[in-house]
């Protein structure tokens, strides 16, 4: 299995923070955000590669991080140098299967996330399913649920139908950006973009491969802390106690 880090924005609402500095490598507690990933991930031992999507101004950052690790890590430079300019997430995707000719089934996560319980959870359950997967959380609030993934479920998890960013959203269901590719679905990503799917947000192509193929959604079993701003990234810095689920 790979695992691909979706790590090439630019993460502007975090200005000064990360003018010159990539979101995913800022430290909570004795860690960064790409760490307490990748370290929890590993535990499975069904990762054999993990492929960092950055941009070009950033890469250097993720290199002389990646260099430091004993995990097997690619970095890839997707070439873009802005956030005018950047490929967006699915075709980040498409990159990286192209560039390291991926033929394998992906995890896809985003790299400047940090959550309280772990990821080997995710991944039991989509070997159970057999299907590619995605996770779901209930959201009470509006305002959120037309800013994000929005899904619709059957009894048995799977989904009936996603929408991004939904004006009128169909469900409280909310799904955060991680994501779990069978190796055949990884090889439709391409046709989803020509398909006209979405190319920004990473679960546009997902919102794509459920009107083609079977996938579910599972509920997520803790918390995500999504660090959007100053704020948020000092809250988190003074409450996050690790993965306790």
């Amino acid at each position: 299995m790979k695992c691909l880090i979706l790590a090439a924005g630019y993460a502007t609402r975090l200005y000064p923070l990360t003018e010159n500095f990539p979101k995913p490598l800022l430290k909570v507690g004795e860690k960064t955000i790409l760490d307490w990933l990748i370290d929890d991930i590993d535990g499975a031992g069904l990762v054999d590669e993990y492929v960092v999507i950055s941009n070009h101004k950033f890469a250097h950052h993720f290199n002389d991080w990646a260099e430091k690790s004993n995990k097997k890590i690619t970095v890839l430079d997707d070439g873009t140098s802005s956030n005018e300019t950047r490929l967006g997430a699915v075709k980040d995707i498409q990159f990286a299967i192209d560039e390291l000719k991926l033929d394998d089934e992906m995890l896809v996560i985003a790299g400047d996330n940090v959550l309280d319980f772990s990821l080997v959870k995710f991944i039991e359950y989509c070997r159970e399913k057999g299907t590619s997967c995605i996770m779901r959380y209930y959201e009470a609030d509006r305002k959120r649920l037309t800013k994000s993934g929005i899904v619709t479920i059957d009894e048995a998890d799977k989904i009936l139908s996603m929408i991004e960013k939904p004006s009128e959203p169909p469900s409280n269901w909310c799904c955060p950006p991680f994501y779990f590719y069978t190796k055949e679905d990884a090889k439709l990503v391409q046709k989803g973009i020509d398909s006209g799917c979405g190319t920004d947000a990473p679960g546009s192509y997902i919102a794509w491969l459920c009107g083609q193929t079977t996938v579910h959604a599972m509920e997520m079993p803790g918390s995500r802390y999504d660090i959007g701003n100053l704020e948020s990234y000092e809250n988190v810095k003074a409450t996050y106690k690790g993965i306790t689920k």
